[in-house]
């Protein structure tokens, strides 16, 4: 695999072609964008919100957040599926194999998929072994060129954005972030709170970073009806 790859774009038409393209169902759950953070805007997004994915720029003050959060002691359950990143410019693919591994009870994947067979491969691994698998994985490689082509958004030289992926496991709300080494936990949540337990953590974020406009928020929401 490629020491770096060209960034997976945060547009939900390009997101939902690479997960479906790979094992998740288009019956099952799609992305969906987020037009803002306030009540209303919330509102308008399809519910249930499985995970939450947000790309940020990566600026000083977040890096030293990031420090000090990895100098605190980090309990986390065991059910929680957590992975490193040790690609360059895959953060949007590990947020969203962060958002599928921690929803293996929630959505069906294709069976012998590459999502059903990484899941599976990797359950009892520890976050750098699934580092290494997916690494030394060829058919990811080739459908993330595939979804990177589809993109258009050119990022610039100032600012080096980033996703992460929020989830609710455990009864906890949970950032899974690649660059960190365990995820985070903000505290409690629920399924039915998720969207707006995030939305107060992004807003905690983007106020940390004013100077900034480079944000955006992208939901995956479970699709209506029963999938038949």
């Amino acid at each position: 695999m490629a020491n770096s790859f060209l960034p997976l774009e945060a547009n939900p038409d390009v997101m939902n072609k690479f997960l479906w393209g790979l094992g998740l169902p288009m019956e099952e759950a799609e992305c969906c964008d987020v037009f803002g953070l306030d009540e209303e805007l919330l509102e308008m997004v399809p519910k249930p919100v499985l995970a939450v994915l947000f790309l940020y720029p990566i600026t000083a003050k977040t890096e030293e957040e990031r420090l000090q959060q990895e100098n605190e002691k980090k309990d986390y359950s065991s059910k929680v599926y957590f992975m490193k990143q040790t690609v360059g410019n895959a953060c949007g693919l590990i947020g969203l194999l962060h958002a599928l591994g921690n929803l293996t009870s929630e959505v069906k994947l294709v069976e012998g998929s590459f999502f059903d067979e990484f899941f599976k491969s990797t359950a009892s691994m520890d976050p750098l072994q699934r580092a290494a698998f997916l690494v030394n994985d060829r058919d990811v490689e080739v459908a993330h060129s595939v979804a990177t082509s589809d993109g258009d958004t050119v990022a610039s030289d100032n600012e080096d954005p980033h996703f992460i992926c929020f989830a609710c496991v455990d009864g906890q709300l949970y950032d899974l972030d690649g660059r960190k080494s365990g995820p985070i936990s903000h505290g409690v949540s629920s399924p039915s709170t998720l969207l707006r337990d995030v939305a107060k953590v992004i807003q905690s974020m983007i106020q940390k970073n004013p100077d900034s406009l480079n944000f955006s928020v992208i939901a995956i929401s479970k699709k209506s009806g029963d999938g038949h």
